[in-house]
């Protein structure tokens, strides 16, 4: 009995507690000088007249919490409203306090992923929370460009390569519907939601097949592609906006600025570091990875900016996530 409450304890401590500090403290420990998200009063008027607005998740838990925390700061902490400002804006309390509960969120999806059908290293738990603690470092260390978005994408993203993996080894329908409606809702929040498409792909499709004519897992891709496409064109129609895909090109400056050169760098040796931790097989499933992910990488390097290296991390926690895991104890019949 006191080994499990132990046992209980110490899961409760890094995947919950340690994973909290640290995220408070990229918070208040230090003041991003990407974005002035700190003295922000409200949310600005580009998150709902831009591409921003078709996140719409984000943007409704970041207005209503918002309004929800100055109200329970008024009422019921009005002497420590000063302290509390000093420190930061009642709105950007309330985006800490949105990112914060989805990274816990996402630390406990991560650590249910570890834990299902791990290679034998795994077994020790010690380097369970060592690697546990790696990909949380990942994450927290991108914090640096906050976002009302980028920690709900990331608990939808991992929620989707958990049902990937389970849909993988058990073949049950029912992970597999929750899988879609997984995409279908990570939609609403950012356009990540297409990157469990390609991790579903990676790890069922087979190259080799393909071209011996077998299409087996072509249609499920097929269905996951739907749940993407449709939530997706719907928020252009019903959201209709001067700039619908991007706000702009920044190629030239992708490769020519000495921030997103570090950023690139950063997320190529990022990956490249799992990628090395992996088997053959690992190393198989990662390349497929890449390719299915040319669509996200091609938008990245147009009309996003390498130095906001959070667009790297799905690819490095999902490095992370297959070099740890035993894909070779249940291969998909074929």
């Amino acid at each position: 009995m006191l080994k499990i409450f132990d046992e209980k304890l110490n899961g409760f401590l890094f995947v919950v507690i340690f994973p909290f500090l640290l995220f408070f403290m990229s918070y208040y420990g230090f003041e991003s000088s990407y974005v002035k998200l700190k003295s922000m009063e409200k949310a600005p008027d580009f998150m709902f007249t831009s591409v921003y607005a078709y996140r719409v998740i984000p943007n409704f838990l970041m207005v209503h919490v918002t309004d929800l925390l100055n109200s329970f700061i008024n009422l019921f902490l009005p002497s420590a409203k000063s302290m509390l400002l000093k420190n930061g804006t009642v709105f950007y309390h309330s985006i800490f306090l949105i990112n914060s509960f989805f990274f816990v969120l996402s630390s406990y999806i991560l650590n249910l992923i570890l834990k299902y059908k791990p290679v034998s290293t795994l077994f020790n738990s010690n380097i369970k929370w060592l690697v546990h603690l790696l990909a949380v470092f990942f994450i927290v260390i991108v914090q640096y460009v906050p976002t009302n978005c980028d920690c709900i994408a990331i608990f939808f993203y991992l929620l989707g390569v958990l049902f990937s993996l389970k849909y993988y080894h058990e073949k049950k329908t029912s992970d597999f519907i929750f899988l879609c409606l997984t995409i279908f809702i990570s939609t609403f929040v950012r356009e990540t939601s297409c990157l469990n498409i390609a991790f579903f792909a990676a790890i069922f499709i087979d190259f080799e097949k393909l071209k011996a004519g077998n299409f087996k897992y072509i249609r499920e891709t097929a269905f996951l592609v739907l749940s993407f496409v449709f939530p997706y064109i719907g928020l252009k129609l019903m959201i209709p906006q001067n700039t619908s895909f991007f706000e702009g090109v920044y190629f030239v400056k992708n490769f020519t600025s000495p921030f997103n050169l570090a950023g690139l760098f950063f997320g190529l040796l990022g990956f490249y570091f799992t990628f090395r931790l992996c088997d053959d097989y690992g190393k198989l499933i990662l390349k497929k990875y890449l390719i299915f992910s040319l669509p996200y990488l091609g938008m990245i390097t147009f009309v996003g900016l390498f130095w906001e290296t959070r667009l790297f991390l799905p690819l490095i926690l999902s490095g992370i996530i297959v070099a740890f895991h035993q894909f070779k104890i249940s291969i998909p019949q074929q």
